[in-house]
């Protein structure tokens, strides 16, 4: 009964979200109540939705804090000099254009934010890209596929989400994580330096002049409000608080929210002292850190009722009738594989919520952790924002100009390498194991 009840919440999810009948936010939390109440779970409900917004409300401050901080740097110029210096040492050359491209995208990608790096990156270099007559789909590429790296970070939607569904740490995900990411990103600029040169030689190298790249910086929204709210001469306490708080979250001297809360509020007293100003910076972000944090405390509710009625635990026994005992060692890099195709026909939500704890329990029979299991499942997320599913590509080809389908020819084959590049640095760094002994 509760394994047919668990499978049933899942596919009905799903389906709800994938055809648009209902949002995420909502069906987190209406689908998993109804199901509950016809499995005759009356009593104890409301003590198993409150005990997963509980677990997930760690998750839940983090994410507010650090889409804070990140904003607030943006808004205050951090990024700007790096902008202009990577597009001075780039010039006319495109193999350094599309290296640069690459770089850039990797680091203002560090805010876990798909559409934030989509508007910085292509503001920063459609531009050239028009004036050198190179072709905008390696652009796209690079910059859609950096931004699936990045999004890997503990603040990044894909592991913040995993750490939700199997109530882990997002810290224990994303560290053992950093090799294959760092391999990951050297496949893009492996990737931007061979575009590059295909361009060279279509293109030849030209000569820019210094003037037309001075008056370049990160603008998300109206140019005077956003050189309004600019603070070039704090570049470098901002610089040295963004350096530190990355240090300490890796070195993981404090818990990761109270180090987000402690950055943010030390960084909006330098950069906006005044109340009115702090007020207007912190409501210029509210949008995006309502969207995020709702999703993530909704996600308590599913989450909670799975596991306290049990639903996790038969859907799990079923799958171990199902899978040979000889495939089950191998479960870690089987969902590392089904990542790809799973989180681009569907949403995140759907495949982490929905899919994952389930293949975690599973893999717990086989001694495989739930970490290892979640550090699996991001794999494909390079691949996943390629997806016609996900709304950030639409802004991102809006933005360039270019149609969506001329994007994903392009783009696909290099998302499924860059993917794998991931895969076999989770695998030779020890994130996941090939198989369990």
């Amino acid at each position: 009964m509760l394994t047919v009840l668990g499978f049933s919440m899942v596919i009905c999810f799903m389906y709800l979200i994938m055809t648009r009948r209902m949002s995420a936010l909502i069906a987190l939390i209406i689908v998993p109540t109804l199901f509950a109440l016809v499995g005759g779970f009356w009593h104890g409900l409301g003590e198993m939705m409150l005990n997963g917004v509980k677990t997930l409300a760690p998750t839940g401050v983090m994410l507010t804090f650090s889409i804070l901080y990140f904003g607030l740097m943006i808004d205050a110029g951090l990024f700007d000099p790096l902008v202009r210096l990577i597009l001075k040492i780039v010039r006319g050359d495109p193999l350094k254009v599309l290296v640069g491209t690459a770089v850039l995208t990797l680091l203002v990608s560090l805010d876990g934010d798909s559409s934030t790096t989509y508007m910085i990156a292509v503001a920063a270099f459609l531009p050239l890209y028009h004036r050198l007559g190179m072709n905008v789909l390696p652009m796209l590429c690079l910059i859609n596929l950096a931004s699936g790296i990045m999004n890997l970070s503990p603040w990044g939607g894909p592991t913040a989400r995993a750490a939700a569904a199997l109530r882990i740490d997002a810290l224990d995900i994303f560290i053992p994580m950093i090799p294959a990411m760092l391999l990951g990103c050297f496949t893009l600029v492996g990737m931007a330096v061979l575009f590059g040169l295909r361009e060279r030689r279509r293109l030849g190298i030209m000569t820019m002049e210094s003037h037309h790249l001075e008056n370049i910086s990160l603008g998300l929204g109206n140019a005077d409000d956003c050189k309004a709210n600019r603070r070039p001469k704090m570049f470098w306490p901002n610089f040295i608080l963004t350096t530190t708080l990355l240090v300490l979250l890796v070195v993981g001297l404090m818990p990761i929210h109270i180090l987000f809360m402690l950055a943010f509020a030390i960084g909006v007293m330098l950069n906006y002292p005044s109340l009115e100003q702090q007020k207007e910076r912190i409501g210029a972000h509210a949008a995006n850190v309502l969207a995020v944090t709702a999703l993530i405390f909704a996600a308590g509710v599913f989450t909670g009722i799975l596991s306290g009625t049990g639903m996790v635990d038969a859907m799990a026994k079923s799958l171990l009738a199902v899978i040979p005992h000889s495939f089950g060692p191998y479960l870690a890099v089987f969902t590392a594989v089904i990542s790809l195709p799973f989180t681009f026909f569907m949403s995140n939500d759907a495949f982490y919520f929905g899919i994952l704890p389930v293949i975690a329990q599973t893999a717990a029979g086989y001694g495989i952790s739930a970490e290892e299991i979640a550090r699996a499942s991001i794999i494909g997320q390079p691949f996943h924002l390629l997806s016609p599913l996900v709304p950030s590509i639409y802004l991102l080809v809006g933005l360039a100009k270019v149609d969506i389908g001329d994007h994903q020819r392009f783009s696909i084959k290099w998302g499924i390498v860059v993917s794998m590049a991931l895969l076999v640095g989770g695998v030779v760094f020890g994130a996941f194991p090939l198989w369990h002994r």
